[in-house]
C-alpha cells in the first residue's frame, strides 16, 4: 500500500518533521494549508516548497517524505471537497496530553488566520455569509486559547468543541470560496 492510500494523521506528519530535524508542530502548517486550499487553492509544488522553507531545508530528504507531504495536501483537499463533510484539522490526538492539544489547535488557528489574513481582502470578505464572518471572528480569537490544563472531562469537552468550530470553519470557508464543490445539498437526490 503506498502512502498515498493511507490516511495521514498528527503522528505521522510530526515524524516527516522530526525526520527533516524540525521539532515544529505540523498544526501551524495544517493551518494554513486548509485557508491555502480553500482561498488559493495551492498546488502540490508550492505546498512542497512551503512545508520545506517551514523545515529550513531546499527539498524533502527522500521521496517518501515527499509523498507523505503531498499525500497530506491531497488528504486536506479531498475532505474538504467531500460531499460527507468528513475534514478534520490535522491536530494532535488522544496520545496527546490536552494542553498539548489545546496547544495545536491554537497553531493550526494561527497558521489558517495568518493566510485569511494574507489572501482574503475587503472584498472578498464582503461576499462572505454572516455565519463565515462570525466564524472567523470567533477563531481569531482562538491564539487567546489557554494551553497549561489539565486532563478533565470539562477540559476534554471544552477543547472538543473548540476544534469542532474550527473544523466547522474551514469547512464553511472553503465550500463558501468553492459553490457547489462539495454539493452537499444534492447528497439526498437520485443518481439518474
Amino acid at each position: 500500500m503506498s502512502l498515498i492510500d493511507e490516511r495521514q494523521d498528527f503522528s505521522d506528519v510530526a515524524d516527516v518533521f522530526l525526520l527533516h530535524g524540525s521539532m515544529q508542530s505540523p498544526a501551524f502548517l495544517d493551518g494554513r494549508l486548509c485557508a491555502l486550499l480553500a482561498l488559493r487553492d495551492v498546488s502540490a509544488e508550492h505546498w512542497l516548497d512551503e512545508v520545506c522553507q517551514s523545515l529550513g531545508v531546499e527539498q524533502p530528504r527522500d521521496s517518501a517524505s515527499a509523498e507523505r507531504l503531498l499525500a497530506w495536501r491531497r488528504q486536506t483537499l479531498d475532505a474538504l471537497s467531500a460531499s460527507d463533510l468528513d475534514y478534520a484539522p490535522l491536530l494532535p490526538d488522544e496520545l496527546f496530553s490536552l494542553g498539548e492539544q489545546a496547544q495545536g489547535l491554537k497553531d493550526w488557528t494561527l497558521g489558517f488566520i495568518e493566510v485569511v489574513d494574507e489572501v482574503a481582502d475587503n472584498d472578498m470578505r464582503e461576499r462572505w455569509s454572516q455565519t463565515l464572518s462570525e466564524a472567523i471572528a470567533d477563531l481569531e480569537g482562538f491564539s487567546q486559547i489557554e494551553t497549561d490544563i489539565d486532563n478533565s472531562p470539562e477540559n476534554e469537552n471544552d477543547l472538543f468543541a473548540l476544534s469542532e468550530h474550527a473544523r466547522m470553519a474551514a469547512m464553511l470557508l472553503y465550500t463558501e470560496q468553492h459553490p457547489g464543490m462539495p454539493q452537499v445539498e444534492q447528497t439526498d437526490a437520485p443518481v439518474h
